[in-house]
């Protein structure tokens, strides 16, 4: 879509849209939207639109606090599942103070300031997601809609066709999609997207998350990116794949070097697992998220690095040597239920961190059998408030996302527990009811 202004005023007003929903980002990762009409779209994209910024912060709101939502021209599209006689466009926003001063509490804006840094350095960071998440029956409880498992077909992937629409939609919209498939647990899918620079793949997982639960909508389903809805099933991750690039050069390939990664490909590896503990809130934020890492369901629980296991913390996939564009880093911890704003701002400059220090790489894990070896590696969070402690101590996690952000994640986690920490789960009655 051409991204000049008086071309999308032009477009919108050909193709009849009635409204434009402006969306935004809250701390947690919810999207948040308003609607405007056609007539303000004008003056929104000149002026922006005032609203409550309070909505930004998650559960922990304050007052009431007026901030301006600015659209990105370049994100404008028209939502295919909404009627074409009253079509809906959408843009995401950058969200500003009244002095019209970037509101340090937009991640999408916290993103930008990380990429820049990266620019500054002549680097631009690429990412493509793997999506999993579940189709189930309805919103009450994760009841399955089939009992397939990894790549299965029809009869054992009986929600193929919602997949399928889900793929489609998000053509329409233009975001490439590499392959889909059924996941290794029941009712549970994978979409994985083409790789784009870091800004407009998080853009784009939002986009995706929206699509995936009007999908399951129109189908009388319900669609989820909770990472642990299962008992006794592999969880959902948001693999993440990465690559920087100086200029044309993917500095992450040697064709000399084993596995063909460069030494900065070594430090940036090294440094997302120095710092894997200090941003683990970040990338897996909820307290179900840590019901997920557990060893035997394929998720990471040290901080490894592998060719091959997919239990490692950070996989690299094999790379022709013909093709060093292909080259990239798989971080294999987060889940789909994250703000991949913030998740790839962290990521980003943990990588960074550990080029400009020289981190040393240790030795690859090769998946054995023997627990010993694994325990050669540090252990990652196994709890919402250990990852949290991490977290608050973390200077660089300060530094990366600002004060603001830094002390916006705490309160919201704390929260989070407190209110966790006043129900009486089904374990704990058929565990301890009868015996004490």
């Amino acid at each position: 879509m051409d991204t000049d202004k008086e071309y999308i005023l032009k477009f919108a007003h050909e193709n009849k849209i009635k409204f434009i929903r402006l969306w935004f980002t809250d701390i947690l990762g919810f999207l948040k939207s308003f609607a405007i009409t056609i007539d303000e779209l004008d003056d929104a994209i000149n002026e922006g639109v005032r609203f409550d910024g309070s909505t930004l912060l998650g559960y922990i709101r304050s007052d009431e606090e007026e901030m301006i939502a600015v659209p990105d021209v370049s994100t404008f599209q028209v939502l295919p599942w909404r009627p074409k006689e009253d079509s809906v466009a959408r843009m995401f926003c950058d969200i500003y103070r009244r002095d019209m001063k970037p509101f340090e509490g937009d991640s999408r804006y916290i993103l930008k300031k990380n990429l820049q840094k990266a620019s500054t350095r002549g680097l631009t960071y690429y990412t493509g997601p793997e999506i999993e998440f579940f189709f189930f029956r309805n919103s009450a409880k994760p009841e399955i809609l089939d009992q397939g498992g990894y790549f299965d077909l029809t009869p054992l992937d009986t929600a193929s066709d919602y997949r399928r629409q889900t793929v489609l939609t998000l053509e329409k919209m233009g975001i490439d999609v590499i392959s889909s498939h059924h996941e290794g647990s029941h009712s549970q899918h994978e979409i994985d997207l083409r790789h784009e620079d870091a800004l407009t793949t998080a853009d784009n997982i939002m986009t995706f998350k929206l699509i995936a639960k009007e999908i399951g909508q129109l189908n009388n389903i319900y669609a989820s990116f909770m990472p642990k809805p299962l008992m006794g099933q592999n969880g959902s991750g948001l693999h993440i794949h990465q690559s920087l690039f100086r200029e044309d050069e993917n500095i992450f390939f040697d064709a000399g070097s084993d596995y063909s990664l460069s030494y900065e490909g070594r430090y940036f590896i090294a440094g997302l697992l120095k710092h894997a503990n200090e941003f683990s809130i970040i990338t897996n934020q909820w307290i179900n998220s840590y019901k997920r890492l557990i060893a035997g369901y394929e998720s990471p629980t040290h901080a490894t690095w592998s060719t091959k296991s997919q239990s490692a913390f950070v996989r690299i996939p094999q790379s022709r040597l013909d093709k060093p564009s292909a080259m990239r880093v798989e971080l294999r911890s987060p889940d789909p239920a994250c703000n991949p704003y913030l998740a790839f701002s962290v990521m980003l400059a943990a990588g960074l961190k550990g080029i400009e220090e020289k981190y040393e790489l240790p030795e690859p894990y090769f998946s054995s059998n023997n627990l010993d070896d694994l325990k050669k590696y540090r252990p990652l969070p196994s709890q919402l408030h250990e990852a949290l402690t991490c977290f608050a101590e973390s200077d660089l996690m300060k530094e990366i996302l600002g004060e603001f952000i830094h002390s916006k994640i705490i309160e919201n986690k704390m929260y989070e527990q407190e209110q966790f920490n006043r129900y009486i789960t089904d374990y704990e009655i058929n565990a301890y009811f009868p015996k004490l």
